[in-house]
């Protein structure tokens, strides 16, 4: 595009054009007869803070939660908007399992080239703790780790689950730092979930819909697995607890006075 020659000189023009998403620097003299200069400035490349936090198919609004990072600062960071410091990348290199080094030189930095990523996605593997049983709690007191739930203190066995990425994500859908291992004990969920099995627990799901089984803490503070039936006739909110076992009654109690851990998404089996 040329401007029209004029015989009069007047004050350069500086100005700035958005056309998409792409921004046009504009700087032109109104007596200069060459064509106008126009400068397209590419699109925000993603920085290696995007890129990392892909690789571990984690969503922003769990980064923030682990990291303690806002969501707006997440966004600028990853989007180049604000330029990158070692410092900056500290809260996310435990989240991530990443140094700051590797996020900001990600692709050049050892163990982030695209073909390293791919390597670790194949085998990647999510760590699930387990909550120890009564009889563990008593055993092995000393080895166990302790976690917050609530008003609770939860007794954790000292080594974890590792999932494979893919079986959590894909068949469980759910997020791993929501999921819980428990032991079942006792025969009140006989044949579906007999004592000894293990069950993993979404402890990010404590709502009874839809109906199903649910980890809950029963009036001795233990957690055991149930079938929840949520009787919506009532004019109250109240809940049927059921035992697969036809030897153990079910009970009602009203919704507020039940205190669900998470629903119950599968079982493992010892064969």
């Amino acid at each position: 595009m040329r401007r029209n020659p004029s015989s009069h000189r007047e004050p350069a023009i500086a100005g700035k054009v958005a056309i998409d998403d792409t921004r046009l620097e504009l700087t032109h003299g109104i007596g200069d007869n060459r064509p106008m200069a126009g400068k397209a400035k590419s699109r925000q490349q993603k920085t290696g803070l995007y890129h990392a936090r892909e690789s571990r198919r984690m969503s922003r609004t769990e980064l923030v939660k682990r990291s303690g990072v806002s969501k707006q600062q997440l966004s600028r960071l990853e989007n180049g908007l604000i330029r990158l410091r070692l410092d900056h990348l500290k809260p996310f290199a435990n989240p991530l399992g990443y140094s700051p080094e590797q996020i900001l030189l990600w692709g050049k930095y050892p163990g982030t080239s695209a073909a390293q990523i791919q390597d670790e996605a194949l085998g990647a593997s999510e760590h699930v703790p387990e909550l120890a049983s009564r009889s563990d709690a008593e055993a092995t007191h000393s080895k166990l780790r302790r976690r917050k739930e609530g008003r609770h203190v939860e007794r954790i066995k000292a080594e974890d689950w590792a999932f494979p990425a893919s079986f959590v994500t894909n068949r469980l859908q759910a997020s791993a730092m929501n999921l819980l291992v428990i032991e079942a004990e006792g025969d009140a969920m006989t044949p579906t979930i007999t004592s000894g099995d293990k069950v993993i627990v979404d402890t990010g799901r404590k709502t009874p819909s839809p109906d199903g089984l649910y980890a809950i803490r029963d009036s001795f503070e233990n957690v055991i697995v149930r079938r929840l039936q949520l009787l919506r006739a009532a004019q109250s909110g109240r809940v049927k607890i059921i035992s697969d076992n036809p030897k153990h009654a079910a009970e009602e109690v009203a919704l507020g006075e039940l205190e669900i851990v998470g629903k119950a998404l599968c079982c493992l089996k010892f064969l």
